[in-house]
């Protein structure tokens, strides 16, 4: 649009500077010749006036002359083609070339006669209004002895006059015609000259700032526009450069953003969720609708917006634990919060960072119930011991009969705390990154580690007359496992079920391939665990009946050793059972031919 209309004032402004000189130089050459004709008829007609005052002047002496000059008159104006009139001093007229004297009006208010009579010669142009027709009067006084005694007029029809007027208008509004056309004509391919490579660099411009930086303007004209054409390429190359540079930084940051293992979600300066990460919306759940909506909205937790907002007013950087709860399983994070400012240092926004410390915090949790489940067990043992150590020393070493006794409970007490230290050092070696690294899994045949486990632990089912059977396939079975952690994890089991099954019960060790895994069961018909417990048993420390679970010995920590060798080995533990009907435990390793 700017081109077009650029094109368009050019082409008017020329056209309007040409017809406004052919219109001034034509009115005055016009002006000019008119002025020219009068002038030079003026002149030529009062040399014929003069003429005329010299032959009549006489004949203005007296009432009988006057009487004769119309005759006179008359008869030379058919000689010099010429009206001529005489008019006395009281604007008579006396003589006419072409009217009858006596019916014409009284001719003193003619200006060209007034003019005359005051000494002047007089002229004038009007339409006769006995002609009809537009004339020059030219008036000259008549003068004898030196006074005026009358006027003598002589008038010309300017058609001829009026006849090249016409023909010099005519030719000159043909000349400003053809001008104008040959002027459109210039003008349009001036402007054209001067507007193409202006459009040609207006529309690289709009390319350019729609996001085609890669145009360039082409034009060779030698002026100003050239120049222009290479600065706004100039500009284009360093804008691209720039560009590119800084949608090479964007994709970085959007790829670090993207694949940072913590969630990130940007807020503006109404707590608004703006921009999420593929961790966040995976975290919390965040689609694409969500975006735009109030953190409380999205999060669903106060506190955050609470640190947000007191991060916004004082604009500085806040850290803040957040526990919350997502999909029904509680999580914990540590969010760092950052305000950002624009240019006038207001907060436009908060970059949050969700550190998942979940697991730090489970750990946490878990040693601090650890040493806490772990005091607590030795202290029981060692306040036993303690206190029938004090009774003896108080006099009871004089009894042989309680001293017996107090003896053999401090000796029980001291070997379940014994017990007790063995299988936190077993959990601790266990637990120790460099002994896990030293030992190798390599295939271990079934059958023989049920039967060493049910050897080891003979004296304690025999004693309960416990009746324990061994059930293998026909063709030896091997899983990829070690054999010490394997044994360890079958005599706790196998332990464990000769603790809880009553005097006579029975224990079934059983072994079986499915597809590519061993799959080892411990049954026993003992007391069972109650359903709620269930889920829990895996627990250090936990134990479903403590009182009970001291009596029979145990120190809560077999089934957790047993469930962490199982993991530790690429396999699965569960358990099954009812109360007073039994318990079942089923071990699942990978086979030794799955490789």
């Amino acid at each position: 649009m700017f081109s077009r209309n650029l094109r368009n004032r050019l082409v008017v402004s020329f056209l309007a500077l040409i017809l406004f000189t052919l219109t001034a130089l034509g009115g005055y050459i016009l002006w000019f010749f008119y002025q020219h004709n009068i002038e030079s008829l003026n002149t030529a007609m009062l040399n014929q006036g003069k003429i005329i005052e010299e032959l009549i002047y006489r004949d203005m002496s007296g009432p009988i002359q006057k009487a004769q000059i119309d005759e006179k008159i008359k008869e030379l104006s058919s000689r010099i083609d010429l009206r001529v009139t005489v008019i006395d001093t009281t604007g008579a007229v006396i003589a006419d070339s072409q009217q009858n004297p006596a019916l014409m009006e009284n001719h003193s208010n003619r200006p060209e006669i007034a003019d005359a009579l005051t000494g002047n010669n007089g002229h004038s142009i009007r339409t006769s209004t006995t002609q009809d027709k537009s004339l020059l009067y030219v008036s000259t006084p008549i003068y004898y002895q030196n006074e005026i005694t009358g006027v003598v007029r002589v008038a010309m029809p300017l058609d001829h006059v009026d006849a090249g007027y016409k023909k010099i208008l005519s030719a000159l509004l043909a000349a400003s015609l053809l001008t104008s056309l040959v002027a459109i004509a210039f003008s349009l391919g001036l402007a054209y000259k001067y507007t193409r490579p202006l459009e040609e660099i207006i529309d690289t411009a709009n390319e350019i700032a729609e996001g085609t930086l890669s145009k360039r303007v082409f034009i060779k004209t030698g002026d100003e526009l050239e120049i222009l054409a290479h600065a706004l390429n100039n500009l284009t190359s360093s804008l691209e450069d720039k560009v590119n540079d800084a949608i090479g930084e964007k994709r970085k940051l959007e790829l670090i953003l993207q694949n940072m293992g913590n969630a990130v979600i940007l807020l503006d300066r109404y707590s608004r969720v703006t921009t999420a990460n593929k961790m966040a919306m995976s975290v919390f759940g965040i689609t694409d609708q969500m975006l735009g909506q109030h953190n409380i909205q999205v999060i669903g937790n106060s506190l955050l917006d609470q640190a947000v907002q007191e991060a916004i007013l004082s604009k500085e950087n806040k850290i803040i634990d957040l526990k919350t709860n997502i999909h029904g399983k509680k999580r914990v994070f540590q969010v760092f919060l950052a305000p950002f400012t624009g240019s006038e240092n207001e907060v436009t926004g908060i970059l949050s960072v969700f550190h998942d410390i979940t697991t730090l915090q489970e750990m946490h949790d878990r040693q601090s119930e650890f040493v806490t489940n772990a005091s607590h067990e030795l202290a029981t043992p060692l306040t036993a011991i303690k206190g029938f150590a004090e009774t003896l020393l108080d006099g009871a070493l004089a009894q042989p009969e309680l001293t017996e006794k107090f003896v053999r409970i401090i000796y029980d007490e001291a070997d379940r705390m014994h017990r007790l230290v063995q299988d936190l050092l077993k959990l601790a070696r266990l637990s120790a990154q460099e002994y896990r690294e030293q030992v190798k899994l390599e295939p271990v045949a079934i059958r023989p580690v049920l039967e060493a486990a049910k050897q080891d632990l003979a004296p304690r089912w025999q004693q309960k007359k416990h009746t324990i059977s061994l059930t293998t396939p026909p063709e030896p079975l091997a899983a990829l496992a070690h054999p010490d952690w394997l044994k360890q994890v079958i005599v706790n089991l196998l332990e464990n079920s000769i603790k809880y099954t009553p005097p006579g019960g029975k224990i079934m060790l059983t072994c079986s391939q499915e597809e590519r895994e061993i799959k080892i069961e411990v049954k026993d018909s003992g007391i069972g665990i109650p359903a709620k417990d269930l889920p829990l048993i895996f627990d250090r420390f936990y134990r479903v009946d403590r009182a009970r679970a001291r009596t029979a010995g145990g120190t809560g920590l077999g089934l957790a050793i047993a469930k962490f060798i199982v993991e530790m080995l690429g396999g699965r533990i569960k358990a099954e059972s009812m109360v007073d009907v039994g318990t079942t435990f089923t071990i699942t390793l990978p086979s030794s031919t799955s490789e």
